[in-house]
């Protein structure tokens, strides 16, 4: 069923189907990419396109006597074309990076979304790239791009590996017990942040009904499955239905409603090789206002998860379940749901599914990514993710 088709009908639909209720930014961004399918393959850009890209944006900015060095294609980027450079005025040199949409992305969003949550998150303390250049709209270098300060780090210690998206990533004993409080002050701090005062005008809260916060992200990832699934999977269409049932409540007036990262794990956070201390928290594109369990759902799939040198086994290779959330009470003040956090257990696990089995294989076989061999090679990834969501409903079945 289209959302035309639903919005006709909404108000004879009881609430868990009416799938056109999402967010409005979100929906604009869906159906942009829709009307971008149609293209032909992308060649991904050289360095030389991005210095010329880059130079018509600074001058479109005011800057005068500047000149670009060392622009280079940082590695990775599932998600965006990035890449590393130096802009000197003078005899300033400042090292920058560069965030270019390419015609499709294993996830759709939005630069003006990110530079937004850029500024709200450094007004209350949690250390983030900062925005230098922004080009929304694409005006200037040809699709939506994001110019932010360079950050020094690591994601890994130095002597571990680690495998795609901060996946496998192992950490010793003495490092979790740096890195782990920090993890937890750090979601505390993010999910403590005033977004009611910030400045996030491509931003909505879902404050219509108490169910919309839920609503809203499974509307949004079914919404992509329909888009762009290669292959139908029943296990998907399964958990759609099973969590349209299950919708949590999350009250407009409620603390529990936060500006969520959307993608707060290990790889996604920067620290110093040698003091352990976090220097930024990156990849903040799939951020929203939603449920606080919505965050913590993400923290606790089961891929993202390592074993302890004793076998137990670890959110995010940092910390046990339990533990996670005991902390996460204690430092916010907040109740841990079971029931909500697993529907957003669930939310997650399908969320990466889609993105795997639909999104990333549907951009590589059409060429529309710069990455197309490594989403081709992230496909099969989205079993696992089928598993998580058996194992979860199975086990909630079972109380």
């Amino acid at each position: 069923m289209t959302g035309s088709a639903v919005s006709d009908q909404a108000t004879a639909l009881p609430l868990v189907w009416d799938v056109a209720d999402l967010e409005p930014r979100v929906a604009e961004l869906l159906d942009a990419k829709q009307r971008r399918v149609s293209r032909g393959r992308y060649d991904a850009k050289s360095a030389d396109d991005v210095t010329a890209l880059l130079e018509g944006l600074l001058q479109a900015r005011g800057e005068r006597d500047f000149s670009l060095h060392e622009v280079h294609r940082m590695a990775g980027g599932a998600s965006k074309e990035q890449f590393a450079f130096k802009l000197r005025r003078g005899d300033d040199v400042e090292r920058m990076v560069l965030r270019l949409d390419p015609p499709e992305s294993i996830v759709e969003t939005c630069r003006y979304r990110e530079a937004e949550v850029f500024a709200a998150m450094a007004r209350h303390g949690v250390p983030t790239p900062s925005t230098r250049f922004l080009d929304g709209d694409g005006t200037h270098l040809g699709a939506p791009g994001i110019v932010t300060s360079f950050v020094s780090g690591v994601t890994s210690p130095p002597v571990d590996s680690t495998l795609i998206s901060g996946v496998g990533t192992s950490f010793t004993a003495e490092w979790r017990k740096l890195l782990a409080p920090q993890f937890i002050d750090t979601l505390t701090l993010i999910h403590g942040a005033d977004w009611q005062s910030a400045s996030l005008p491509h931003f909505t809260a879902p404050t219509a009904h108490p169910h919309q916060a839920a609503l809203w992200q499974v509307n949004w990832w079914s919404r992509i499955w329909r888009d762009d699934q290669v292959d139908p999977y029943p296990l998907i269409t399964l958990a759609e239905r099973w969590m349209r049932e299950r919708l949590p409540e999350t009250p407009a007036n409620s603390a529990d409603l936060v500006l969520l990262h959307g993608d707060f794990r290990t790889g996604n956070f920067m620290f110093d090789p040698d003091t352990g201390r976090f220097s930024a928290v990156l990849d903040w594109e799939l951020a929203h206002i939603g449920d606080f369990h919505e965050d913590l759902g993400w923290i606790l799939q089961r891929l993202f998860a390592g074993p302890a040198e004793d076998g137990r086994v670890l959110a995010c290779n940092l910390i046990e379940r339990e533990e996670l959330i005991q902390r996460y009470e204690e430092a916010t003040g907040r109740t841990v749901n079971p029931r909500t956090l697993a529907f957003y257990e669930v939310l997650a696990a399908f969320k990466c599914a889609v993105m795997n089995l639909g999104t990333g294989y549907s951009a590589a076989a059409r060429g529309h990514n710069h990455q197309d061999v490594l989403l081709s090679f992230l496909s099969p990834v989205g079993h696992v993710f089928l598993g998580e969501i058996a194992t979860i409903i199975e086990r909630e079945a079972a109380l």
